[in-house]
């Protein structure tokens, strides 16, 4: 593991309560890099982004992630270890009942943040890089479905996270949405974060290529 590298996992076994659903996962991610995550359904993609972000426990070869050390990992750093990951599901995972800038501020509340002045100025920072600077008083029913996956990832941007973690971000979007929040997971990268994508959408992948990491058979294959 050299120093640039923000994921380092190698050899490493997963498992879903005592199902094991990778055997030996090994992968290497730097800073800035965007890295595709692709297999079938069932081949533990998921699980492995879980495991990155101590969804899941890791307990055997070698686990580091954003300076951490998976292996052993305490309850009480594990709130630290996610300061530095942002996390995008498929699902947004919105909050209905506020409108857009309470949704960060929740968040920010969440996670530690006491500054009003600092916490408004952040939410203003991340609404602005994902193009939603008008939209701050809208709720969630309010947006369309590219809207709320911005919002999911101006909140995943607010504590200026060392790496992305998405897992199937563009699967609730059309195809034109879709490339947008490519563009856009793209320009985050090129800022100096690493993002890991797990998709199904095998055109995305020739139209914005990058590295490729595969789930297949219970192992992890960087292709």
């Amino acid at each position: 593991m050299d120093n640039d590298s923000v994921i380092y996992f190698r050899d490493v076994p997963i498992y879903q309560r005592e199902t094991m659903v990778l055997s030996a996962a090994s992968l290497e991610i730097k800073h800035s890099e965007f890295v595709y995550l692709i297999g079938k359904t069932g081949t533990g993609k998921s699980s492995l982004l879980k495991a990155m972000y101590a969804e899941l426990p890791v307990k055997q070869g070698e686990a580091m992630v954003a300076g951490f050390n998976l292996i052993g990992i305490r309850t009480k750093e594990i709130p630290l270890l996610r300061r530095k990951l942002g996390i995008i599901f498929q699902d947004f995972q919105l909050l209905s009942d506020r409108n857009v800038e309470d949704n960060l501020m929740f968040v920010l509340k969440a996670t530690g943040w006491r500054n009003k002045k600092e916490m408004t100025g952040q939410i203003k920072d991340v609404l602005l890089k994902v193009g939603l600077s008008t939209k701050g008083f809208k709720f969630p029913h309010q947006l369309s479905g590219g809207e709320q996956q911005r919002l999911a990832i101006a909140r995943s941007l607010l504590n200026s996270p060392e790496i992305i973690l998405a897992d199937e971000p563009t699967g609730n979007l059309d195809p034109e949405t879709s490339r947008e929040i490519m563009r856009l997971l793209i320009e985050i990268s090129q800022s100096g974060r690493a993002v890991l994508m797990a998709t199904h959408n095998y055109l995305l992948l020739n139209e914005f290529p990058s590295r490729i990491i595969r789930c297949e058979g219970g192992k992890v294959h960087s292709l």
